[in-house]
């Protein structure tokens, strides 16, 4: 039976992709409170959403390594210091390819059809 269990959580664990492991951490980490929720920057904070993923890495190692351009970057060490290679992957695919949710293509339940088909 445990290994059933095991098993069970190791592929629900697995499963989760790196968009939506990125979107938990950023919001676990606080990252909401000054890029805002969808991304878009607050005040003087800088917009995530789509972003090049690259430049999003390069800027969060060096973070990470306790390295900023400027004083008003110098807040961002204290909370990508504890980032592991694979927290900094899935927070830049979460900020890469953000999509807003309500904008979404979905599928519109709302059509209903009239008739019988045709005759």
């Amino acid at each position: 039976m445990r290994y059933i269990l095991l098993i069970f959580l190791t592929f629900t664990f697995a499963s989760a992709s790196s968009y939506d492991l990125g979107k938990k951490l950023y919001m676990e980490k606080g990252c909401y409170s000054c890029h805002g929720t969808k991304l878009e920057g607050v005040h003087e904070y800088p917009r995530l959403a789509s972003r090049a993923k690259g430049f999003l890495t390069y800027k969060l190692k060096r973070f990470r390594n306790k390295k900023s351009d400027n004083q008003q970057q110098e807040m961002m060490i204290a909370f990508a210091t504890s980032l592991s290679d694979a927290d900094i992957e899935n927070l830049t695919t979460y900020m890469t390819d953000f999509v807003e949710e309500e904008n979404a293509e979905r599928y519109d339940d709302s059509f209903q059809t009239q008739g019988d088909g045709g005759s």
